[in-house]
């Protein structure tokens, strides 16, 4: 009989530490689900931020001479999204379906990753550092500091 009531009295106590485990557990998967969220809301508000200096990253990231990059250095002194062929020429390279396919398929993982080129049309490129200045210069109206069909002039 004594060994029953110690058997019982082991049942009980690790019962009451499963008990415990359970508590810690419960603790444990709101504190995770706690953090998750604070992560989220950081990752949220970093979207918000404007990103680096994409002129910076792209002299940084992408390998001198290569034709990304000289490809790149012609859509910046173009000013404009060029077309592949247009791209290809300006690099001396022959226009054909090899050179094209292996140059837009360079930019277009740019692209995709959303790094330093854009697709504006198809196998057409542009830089995402053209379009975030065309955007700062849309920023104010085409008539700002023009009083009465005149510029305003200060008298500095």
């Amino acid at each position: 009989m004594d060994l029953r009531k110690e058997l019982k009295r082991k049942i009980e106590r690790k019962h009451s530490e499963i008990q415990q485990w359970q508590a810690d557990s419960r603790e444990l998967e709101t504190k995770i689900r706690e953090a998750n969220a604070y992560v989220a809301g950081i990752e949220e508000t970093l979207k918000l931020l404007p990103r680096e200096n994409p002129a910076e990253l792209a002299n940084s990231a992408l390998r001198p001479d290569s034709a990304v990059a000289r490809a790149r250095e012609a859509i910046l002194k173009a000013g404009k999204p060029l077309h592949i062929n247009e791209l290809l020429k300006v690099l001396g390279k022959a226009v054909n379906h090899d050179s094209k396919a292996s140059l837009s398929g360079s930019i277009g993982a740019y692209v995709r990753s959303k790094q330093f080129f854009t697709r504006t049309a198809p196998n057409t490129f542009g830089l995402i550092e053209l379009e975030s200045k065309a955007e700062a210069e849309d920023d104010l109206p085409p008539d700002f500091g023009i009083i009465n069909g005149k510029a305003e002039e200060t008298g500095d």
